[in-house]
């Protein structure tokens, strides 16, 4: 038989291991995290079923509200991704008071972007909205001011975000494979929305210019901007040329359905199509360097030819890490501090500047005039 001494030894370890377990983060004691709280707002954007659709491959995620006056819409998706009755609250506001999440993905018209913002950050709650950022520079900056006062994470879903081609063309140009850049095309869009069957609560925004800041030239032309602020590090471009065609005006009389950006930097040019007019659907881009060119080619592929090389290769992208693959993945990693959004493409930095070109090509494209741009602070100079 143990003396009592003993015994009492063993308690006192026993105890103390219990308590440094207890106090071990999840990660050390085998367990996962807990599951990323989030709400939506807004069910008028079609993305919103992307969400929706990819929710049940994570499970680190949570959805715990959805906000929206619409009762309508509450039916048409409750019942398409059964979805409980509880969810629903028909302001942010009392919905974030009640299920208080970590973050809300916003899926309003672009013009009521700021406002949702606003909003959560009152709260302290990050958010993710779909692309653009918002309508204009001005709302932009607010949007700014208001995530640095509440510091609140401000993010912006982009599907070409999650492209491995994409980053696969930017490592060929950041790590000098191609030289400096010299020229980037981007081509961006489809048919167009009616022409593709968007539901109609989504298209009666789309074709609003106070809803969606313009037609073609911002639902597709921002994509191509996001992607050359990303590859020119942030750079200002010194001047914005825009052109808009309205060759659909049965269809889009309040709006443009194609058009072309040009953005001028000191030894870079940059050629932006967005449009409600291709043939197909296409999401792609060409990087010409002083000594080479990367090409992508839907979401995987990329097309590469080196100087000294005979002719071209395509090749497959690299698959991107397990945390920048999706909107949902990234935004989890930012919100747990293993990714730090500056200057990337999904980054509010980013996408002050991507503002601050869409606000100058919509105006060009207005006025017929080129727009000279200097850094963010200083007005917008036209001539």
């Amino acid at each position: 038989m143990r003396a009592p001494g003993f015994r009492n030894s063993f308690l006192l370890i026993s105890m103390l291991m219990v308590s440094l377990i207890a106090a071990a983060p999840a990660g050390a004691r085998g367990e996962g995290p807990h599951p990323l709280k989030v709400a939506i707002v807004g069910l008028e954007h079609g993305h919103v079923e992307g969400f929706l659709s990819q929710l049940p491959k994570h499970t680190d995620v949570q959805l715990i509200g959805i906000a929206d006056a619409n009762t309508e819409l509450w039916q048409k998706y409750g019942k398409k991704y059964s979805l409980p009755d509880a969810l629903f609250y028909k302001s942010e506001a009392s919905m974030i008071e009640r299920t208080k999440p970590q973050a809300v993905l916003v899926y309003t018209s672009i013009g009521e972007h700021r406002h949702a913002i606003e909003i959560a950050a009152q709260y302290g709650v990050s958010v993710m909205v779909e692309k653009p950022l918002t309508i204009s520079l001005e709302d932009a900056l607010a949007i700014r001011r208001v995530a640095r006062e509440h510091k609140i994470q401000v993010l912006v879903n982009y599907e070409t975000t999650w492209y491995p081609s994409n980053r696969a063309a930017y490592e060929e140009a950041s790590e000098g494979r191609i030289g400096e850049i010299r020229r980037v095309v981007v081509h961006d869009g489809h048919q167009g929305p009616k022409e593709i069957g968007v539901p109609p609560e989504f298209l009666n925004w789309l074709t609003d210019p106070k809803q969606n800041g313009a037609g073609a030239l911002y639902d597709f032309g921002c994509y191509g901007v996001d992607l050359m602020t990303w590859l020119m590090h942030g750079e200002t471009p010194q001047t914005v040329t825009a052109v808009v065609n309205h060759d659909k005006p049965q269809l889009y009389p309040k709006v443009d359905d194609d058009s072309t950006i040009i953005l001028q930097y000191p030894h870079a040019q940059a050629v932006i199509m967005g449009s409600w007019n291709w043939p197909f659907g296409r999401k792609d881009m060409e990087v010409y360097g002083a000594t080479g060119y990367a090409i992508t080619v839907a979401a995987d592929q990329i097309r590469i030819r080196h100087e000294h090389d005979s002719e071209e290769r395509m090749t497959t992208a690299p698959e991107l890490p397990a945390r920048e693959r999706d909107s949902l993945a990234y935004l989890s990693a930012v919100l747990r501090g293993e990714i730090v959004p500056k200057g990337d493409l999904t980054a509010l930095d980013t996408n002050v500047i991507v503002m601050q070109i869409l606000d100058a090509a919509r105006e060009s494209a207005r006025t017929g005039r080129t727009v000279k741009l200097s850094k963010l602070g200083s007005s917008l100079l036209r001539f």
